[in-house]
């Protein structure tokens, strides 16, 4: 007996072809040809998986850090939230925030790895793991330049920088963070805390 895939309308709501997921050769044209209804997706070597949806503090932290950006970053570079960046064909990721390097083009969900300047990861129970240890090992293979891994309870900033295709960590703290890179930047973590 094979799999067959799942009936939207038996079901009530999209899910993943459970063959094509076994094949794993589900690509990036796949997921732009989602319904409207399907949930938030990554692309992790040809298989979709389903992204968790972030708590509230979760939700909040990301959108005062994009705040933040959006009101002290160069006007060469751009914040944004809930888009996704393009690693190939096979692989995509969804950051809680990213930075983008300007022009870019307002319609766009998906944008090219070499765009990014900055991704962010705010971690949550069920993400632990990919955001300590796969995404960030997927962003510096894509040459991302920087990245944030942004924990909870309290709010603790670890800012790494591309060193020689790996991470390196270049401030951390739960209190303010200065770096020099992507730009000058005096994060206090109160401005980020929900």
């Amino acid at each position: 007996m094979t799999a067959q895939p799942i009936e939207p309308a038996a079901q009530g709501m999209w899910g993943p072809d459970p063959v094509r997921q076994r094949l794993a050769n589900h690509t990036i044209e796949d997921v732009l040809a989602l319904p409207g209804d399907a949930p938030r997706v990554e692309l992790r070597d040809g298989v979709l998986v389903v992204v968790p949806s972030p708590s509230y503090d979760h939700q909040n932290i990301g959108s005062l850090l994009w705040m933040w950006l959006r009101q002290h970053a160069p006007l060469d570079l751009s914040p944004a939230t809930a888009v996704g960046v393009a690693l190939n064909h096979r692989n995509t990721l969804e950051p809680d925030v990213v930075l983008l390097r300007r022009p870019l083009v307002g319609t766009s969900h998906y944008f090219d790895a070499e765009q990014v300047m900055l991704a962010v990861e705010v971690v949550s129970p069920g993400t632990r793991r990919r955001d300590r240890l796969e995404k960030p090992a997927d962003y510096a293979d894509a040459g991302i330049p920087h990245y944030w891994r942004i924990e909870q309870n309290p709010v603790h900033v670890y800012a790494y920088d591309l060193v020689d295709g790996r991470y390196e960590l270049a401030a951390d703290s739960a209190e303010e963070l200065i770096v020099a890179k992507p730009f000058d930047i005096r994060l206090r973590m109160r401005d980020i805390t929900p």
